[in-house]
């Protein structure tokens, strides 16, 4: 599964029709964002979360959903089941990711 590049407007829309989503929040000068990028491609390839739909979101286009959910920099990732805010925070790290991605599989079996 691919990463969809997503904005405010259709953000709304994905939450509510895709069960488990994780959003993860840029800037084109944020060098850890960088380094995780070939992690989620990564990661959004793995069968083991073929059922998470897997956005990036540019941090300073999107105000509205970078407010929703409390954004303090970049890389932030926020997860949503069944459109509501479950996690969302700084991650740095392949593993963390991994950690937040495979609590989004657990949090509501």
């Amino acid at each position: 599964m691919a990463i969809t590049t997503s904005s405010d407007a259709e953000l709304r829309s994905i939450i509510f029709e895709k069960e488990r989503v994780i959003v993860k929040f840029t800037d084109e000068n944020c060098n850890v964002c960088k380094q995780l990028a070939p992690s989620m491609e990564k990661f959004s390839d793995d069968p083991k979360y073929q059922g998470i739909t897997f956005l990036r979101m540019e941090a300073s286009e999107n105000p509205v959903s970078s407010k929703e959910v409390k954004l303090t920099g970049t890389p932030f990732f926020a997860t949503y089941f069944n459109g509501t805010l479950k996690n969302c925070g700084l991650l740095s790290t392949e593993h963390e990711v991994k950690e937040l991605l495979d609590s989004l599989l657990v949090c509501c079996d």
